[in-house]
């Protein structure tokens, strides 16, 4: 055995180990609002760095392809049973595969499982909240596998930042596609699947929800359940339900109908069979055990009560951080919030702050936000607005007055964003860079106080966090 199989991460690869300290660092001396981020519990970090990372185990429980896997499959047995009840779903109705190893290889599965090669699809366009996973394509260009290997066309949100559902209908009965994709990353409503379910059965297209930003919530009954109405429903598991970055496929066991000799029955087809084999062997290798064990030790967490009080509060504050915003007379697209994020149109605040300018301006002030489309945007890369979202901060701990601390923070950098603009030389990204040292006091000003209050909160997983390295450092201008 090598010497340095025995030893720690900070004795064998201290430059690694500096640089992922710092990062917690930074976690925590930060204020962390993109929306698809949380912070996920100890013992889930314990199962990804577990021996569970030595296993191969292709194929599925009890039918592998590998020796030795007697534990790694009462793991995913687990796993698949918890998932199941964190839902409340039947398992003689639904099945689930907890292989995926994100949410968008578990989007291309479902594809590649019930669906043929360019069959057509329907999906929220990007600009009005949907994900790249969902049929993406520009005029010139198809950017998404989605788009590449099916032909995709997009429905779209009216003026108050709603899915126009009767411009779905309308498409739908035209474009005739034999599925149709619900879940957003940027979308703070609710859906209505019933009207969707509707249009599916009338048109003979599969019902796909993508659950990824939501699931934590819906699990805790706060938003429509939707499989009460879906075929097939996917989701991440790490965004509201706040465990590993990995993906989960749940299929319903239901029946098609097949015509013969002129008479039509039911009968029922496996789906899930399809499911799995598109995950193996259709798009990967072998399943990563570790997250698996953490997919299970999460969803033993999501039906406990404490994470139903979790996810209200995580609602309760990005309502409030909406309303505070507006308070300060910016625009949320569709005025405010049903779930854990929103929309913040700062380009309706002043035409100088675009999402890129303001992303920019936060990120060195110790906050993390992403910029992003909203409706009309033309490119995704210069767009108008910044989403934001509430599930990392309400995992520190942070209630209504906090976040009404965390809305003058994202003032006062919009404002700051303004007065950087306006010394500008030119309108472009990098004519704004330039002119940030020129502001440098007051933007490492604002950082300070940024830090400081983030520093009255934890970090999950880190029973002093206080003690970790930070240099302080922000990206260059």
């Amino acid at each position: 055995m090598l010497a340095s199989q025995t030893q720690s991460l900070a004795e064998h690869d201290p430059v690694i180990a500096d640089i992922i300290e710092r990062e917690a660092g930074r976690q925590y001396r930060g204020l962390e609002l993109i929306a698809s981020e949380n912070l996920t519990s100890r013992a889930v970090m314990e199962c990804m760095g577990s021996f569970l990372t030595n296993k191969y185990a292709e194929g599925e429980v009890g039918s592998r392809y590998y020796g030795g896997t007697e534990h790694v499959d009462a793991i995913e047995k687990i796993a698949k049973e918890r998932a199941l009840a964190a839902f409340d779903l039947d398992p003689k109705l639904w099945s689930v595969n907890v292989q995926p190893y994100s949410g968008s290889p578990a989007n291309f599965a479902v594809y590649t499982g019930l669906l043929n090669p360019h069959d057509r699809i329907m999906g929220l366009e990007l600009a009005s909240g949907g994900h790249l996973t969902h049929g993406f394509y520009t005029p010139t260009k198809r950017i998404n596998a989605s788009s590449k290997y099916f032909e995709s066309f997009p429905y779209k949100v009216d003026d108050k930042g709603v899915i126009d559902y009767a411009q779905m209908e309308s498409i739908a009965e035209t474009f005739r596609p034999s599925m149709i994709v619900l879940g957003a990353s940027a979308y703070t409503k609710d859906y209505d699947y019933e009207r969707v379910r509707r249009l599916c059965d009338k048109i003979g297209a599969f019902l796909f929800m993508d659950m990824a930003h939501t699931a934590g919530l819906i699990a805790s009954k706060l938003l429509k359940n939707p499989f009460e109405y879906a075929d097939v429903v996917t989701t991440t598991t790490h965004k509201s339900l706040r465990g590993p970055r990995a993906g989960m496929i749940f299929v319903k066991n239901f029946k098609t109908v097949v015509e013969k000799s002129g008479e039509k029955k039911q009968v029922e087809t496996d789906w899930a069979s399809r499911i799995n084999q598109a995950v193996f062997p259709g798009l990967q290798g072998g399943p990563h055990m570790h997250q698996i064990a953490a997919i299970a030790t999460q969803m033993k967490e999501v039906k406990t009560e404490a994470f139903v009080a979790y996810s209200k509060q995580v609602i309760a504050n990005a309502q409030r951080m909406a309303a505070g915003l507006k308070a300060k007379g910016h625009v949320c697209i569709g005025d405010g919030t049903e779930n854990h994020l929103l929309v913040w149109h700062v380009k309706k605040y002043d035409e100088s702050c675009t999402g890129s300018k303001v992303e920019t301006l936060l990120e060195h002030i110790s906050i993390s936000t992403n910029k992003n489309t909203v409706p009309g945007d033309v490119s995704p890369l210069n767009p108008s607005g910044i989403r934001l979202g509430s599930g990392a901060v309400t995992s520190r701990g942070l209630g209504l007055t906090d976040v009404d601390q965390v809305v003058e923070f994202l003032h006062r950098g919009v404002e700051l964003t303004k007065k950087i603009a306006a010394s500008a030389s030119g309108k472009l990204l990098k004519d704004f860079k330039a002119a940030m040292p020129q502001h440098e006091a007051e933007i490492h000003a604002l950082r300070a106080e940024v830090e400081a209050f983030a520093a009255k909160f934890g970090l999950p997983g880190v029973p002093e966090p206080e003690k970790l390295k930070y240099a302080g450092g922000v990206p260059p201008y």
